[in-house]
């Protein structure tokens, strides 16, 4: 079978919620004869591809962030999700975490940076971790000669943004 169809199928896994068996009959309606199994490979195989791809096709980010973590049950267990948005409120990034601190706060930021590039001003709330997290990040921007450092606002208003979305999400039990 060729690679582009591969791709584009294991594409599709990847983009809607369909199960293995679905994605299976969906191909055979369209002359595609494939195993699930097979799927599994072709995802494990062609997922990585397909996120490189997606990622420099990516639009540029704002140069105006917010950030939050909140607290929520992943899998019965408790666990720190940090998010990242733009002004648009367009998620940037986004990591989960089984403790706030400082080395939690710099990893994300550090991911975040890497994939969307150096914003001016992260808004963010009066947690420690972050700010310790951005004055990391700060610093090793200044030690490989970058002129730009992030400028960072703290405001409890801007962030009720996440609050309001995770709410509900609090509440249920993902797993």
């Amino acid at each position: 079978m060729q690679t582009g169809r591969k791709t584009r199928t294991t594409s599709f896994y990847l983009r809607y919620t369909v199960s293995d068996r679905d994605l299976e009959e969906i191909m055979d309606e369209r002359g595609v004869q494939v195993d699930h199994a097979t799927l599994n490979r072709w995802v494990v195989k062609y997922s990585s591809m397909i996120a490189v791809s997606a990622q420099s096709k990516k639009r540029p980010t704002l140069s105006f962030w917010r950030m939050d973590e909140t607290f929520l049950r992943v899998r019965g267990k408790w666990m720190y999700l940090y998010r990242a948005v733009d002004k648009a409120l367009n998620t940037l990034d986004f990591m989960l975490s089984e403790r706030r601190n400082r080395p939690e706060a710099t990893s994300f930021f550090a991911k975040a940076l890497s994939s969307n590039g150096i914003p001016n001003k992260i808004v963010k709330d009066k947690s420690g971790a972050n700010a310790a997290g951005i004055r990391e990040v700060n610093r090793i921007l200044k030690r490989f000669g970058c002129p730009a450092k992030v400028q960072t606002i703290r405001s409890k208003y801007l962030t009720d943004v996440f609050d309001k979305n995770f709410f509900r999400c609090r509440t249920l039990s993902f797993g």
